[in-house]
């Protein structure tokens, strides 16, 4: 079974910067996809940004030119860097990854919780 740990949140002023690590319990080149996702209270879960294994990403409006997605291969971690931090941002961020073979797997962290405040 895969196991997705992430790292990294907290409590940040209002154009602050935290990184999320996600460490995953296998090789993330054996996955097609890996992503983080946000939800915040009263709110639907929704995509923040994801990388292919071909390395291709992709990001929400409301992150882009602020978040940055990327994954550390020899230390099988995945990261988001997240610069200019909004109010709007505070959710509980969850790491995801998604393996195709015989059928899709999916996989979730425990997520970790970013607060932006002052």
């Amino acid at each position: 079974q895969v196991q997705l740990v992430e790292s990294g949140g907290g409590l940040v002023q209002p154009g602050g910067s935290l990184r999320l690590s996600c460490t995953a319990s296998e090789s993330i080149f054996g996955f097609n996809t890996m992503g983080w996702y946000r939800q915040a209270p009263g709110k639907q879960r929704e995509l923040v940004a994801d990388i292919t294994s071909g390395g291709s990403t992709n990001y929400v409006d409301s992150v882009k030119d602020r978040f940055t997605i990327s994954r550390d291969g020899a230390k099988n971690t995945m990261y988001l860097q997240m610069n200019s931090l909004k109010p709007g941002d505070t959710a509980v961020y969850f790491c995801n990854a998604i393996q195709k073979g015989w059928s899709v797997s999916t996989y979730w962290g425990q997520g970790t919780q970013v607060t932006v405040s002052s």
